[in-house]
This record gives C-alpha cells, structure tokens and sequence, in this order.
C-alpha cells in the first residue's frame, strides 16, 4: 500500500507527515487547568500508543497550565483554541508544540497574523479545518454536497495561512457522515500538500463509534490516505488509542500489536471460549506481542482454520488442544489451559 505523500513538518520532536505510518492522538477529556488529571491522561495515553494529545483551551488559565502540564509529559502537546485568539498566543507562549484554531471563527486578520508570526518563530505547527458543525456561512448555504463544502472552507483557511507565508499546517475535515467525510479527505488529498488529520466527529459512544469511525477511516487509511488519526469516542481517552491501535494494526499501519483470532462459535462448541479469548487477548495487548494467536471452540476444525496462527488452541469436550502453524503439540484440560497457553505464548516472544 503506498501512502499519499505529504509535507513533512515537526512537532515537538515529532515527524508528521510524509511517511509510511499514522500517529495516535487523543484529546484529554479533563478541563486542562486540572493539572495533575491531565498529566496522568496523558502519559496513560502514551503509554497505550498515543503520540501527541490535545487540551482544550477554554479560557486564560487553561492556556496557563500548558506551562505545567508540559513538565510532567514527553509526547508533544496541542492546544485546541476556537474563538479567542489571545488565548492561541498564550498558549503557544505556554509551550503548546501545535495549535487547532479555526480561522473562520476569528473575524480580526491581524490576529491571525500575529498568531502566524509567533508560530513561526516558536516552530509551532496550527492544524485548521472544518467540520460539520463550523462550515463557512456563506459556503454552506450553497447547493453543493458537504464534502465540498468542508473543502472550500479548509480551502479559504490554508489560503490565509499561506498569504503569510506559514506552511506547518495540518488538514482536518470532519463530519459525522461517513460518505461525506471520506469524499471530502479524498478530494483534500489531491488539492494540498500538507498532513491529515482524519476522523469521525461526533461518533457516539464506544460500540458506535468504533463501527462508524472504521467504517470511515478504513477506506482512507487503505487508500494511503490520513497522517494521525483520532477516533472520537463519548468515553474515556485511553480508550480512543486503544480502537485506534486495533484499526490501524487491521489495516497494516501499526506492527508492534497482536493479531487475535477467535472463532464465533456455534453449536458444534463443547466448552466456553469466550472467557479464556477475553484473558488470552488482554494478555497479548497488554505486553504487546506481535504474534498471531487463535482462540477456536472445535478441535476438529480448529487448527486447520487457524493453520496460519503462530500459536492456537482449541477446545473439545472438557479439553483443549494446543497447536502450533495448524500443528497440534499438546492436549491440556479446561482448568490448565490458559496457563498453558500463556507460557506457549512467552516461548514464543
């Protein structure tokens, strides 16, 4: 799969762009003047796989406390401004490594100039763009298709960053319709130079969003389309890593991850797989095995349709079978076989 292309730019000291990998980011879910709250979510998300997180920056002592939040965190850190252009400028004087701002909602020019102009010379990177929710007026009264919408405002936000000469830019358009998001991140990827940000705003709660930002991410991401990736959940920030790990690994873009295989069962299975799948997997994403383990209800078919498993087992009548490469090397019963497979699983590592 051969990746679009983008501009390389730096973030902290973080690459985005113009290589063959997506970063994670999340956005915290605390208010960002809760300082300790906020380090702990962050190096928890670091920890799981995120590169760079954002804060929000609600008002001056949320922009404040990036001072002190970037000195208990080493992934680079993105102040999320909206309205209030001072508070873009305080924050990247606070230390942010990238700003989100909307140029659209700030109605004075020399603003945004003079948030350019301080950019530049603290090598911080502005991410702009659209979503459903903040398109220009004037565009999104014509009778055009959101996608071009999204495009033709992200399009008049570049332009004005560009007028002054500053080019760290990243792109998002976002909506939570999954056809005009996909459309909209297809046409961006041929119109401009610079790195996307892509996802799925306003994706509901865990089970929804999960479905409904793969749904329209995987087409992106296999079309080598998409620079970081964020998957909006109505829940916890460690959560959005973890769905974006699990994607991205499905899609080929994240190594460093276990391929898990489990059958659905059926009314052939004589003992429960479900549980012993639940503790096998948690176990290989937790240390980060990059193996492929299958978890089968069937001894009899089991190991032939998980014949390209590194390690599997299988279970029959109050016992499983343990095979490797579709290959049985031992028999166990139902009580020894998660122990079993875990030290099979650690020989492997």
């Amino acid at each position: 799969m051969k990746r679009t292309q983008t501009r390389q730019i730096r973030i902290g000291r973080l690459t985005l762009g113009g290589q063959d990998k997506v970063l994670i980011q999340s956005m915290c879910k605390h208010k960002t003047s809760d300082v300790e709250a906020v380090v702990n979510e962050i190096n928890e998300c670091e920890a799981l796989g995120a590169k760079l997180m954002r804060v929000s920056v609600l008002d001056e002592e949320d922009a404040m406390a990036i001072a002190q939040i970037k000195k208990g965190i080493k992934i680079p850190l993105v102040a999320d401004i909206h309205f209030d252009p001072n508070l873009a400028i305080l924050a990247i004087k606070c230390g942010a490594n990238k700003i989100r701002i909307n140029p659209g909602n700030i109605s004075d020019e020399n603003k945004i100039k003079e948030i350019v102009e301080l950019a530049k010379k603290k090598h911080v990177a502005i991410r702009v763009g659209a979503n459903s929710g903040s398109v220009n007026k004037i565009i999104d009264e014509l009778d055009i298709p959101l996608s071009h919408k999204l495009i033709l405002s992200v399009k008049e936000q570049v332009e004005l960053l560009e007028k002054f000469d500053f080019h760290d830019i990243v792109i998002s358009l976002k909506a939570s319709n999954i056809k005009e998001t996909i459309k909209a991140y297809q046409l961006a990827s041929e119109m401009f130079p610079y790195p996307l940000h892509i996802g799925i705003t306003e994706a509901g709660p865990y089970d929804l969003s999960v479905i409904r930002s793969t749904a329209g991410l995987a087409p992106l991401l296999l079309d080598g389309i998409g620079d970081t990736i964020r998957i909006s959940i109505t829940g916890e920030s460690k959560d959005e890593v973890i769905a974006a790990k699990r994607l991205l690994h499905d899609c080929g873009l994240y190594d460093n991850y276990p391929t898990f295989i489990s059958c659905p069962t059926c009314g052939r299975t004589q003992v429960d797989v479900r549980p012993l799948g639940a503790k096998i997997f948690k176990y290989l994403e937790d240390n980060n095995y990059k193996l492929t383990v299958a978890v089968m209800g069937c001894v009899v078919n089991g190991p032939g349709e998980a014949k390209n498993a590194d390690i599997g087992i299988a279970g029959g009548k109050g016992q499983y079978v343990i095979f490797k490469k579709g290959e049985v090397i031992k028999k166990v019963s139902e009580d020894e076989a998660y122990d079993a497979m875990i030290q099979e699983i650690d020989s492997l590592r």
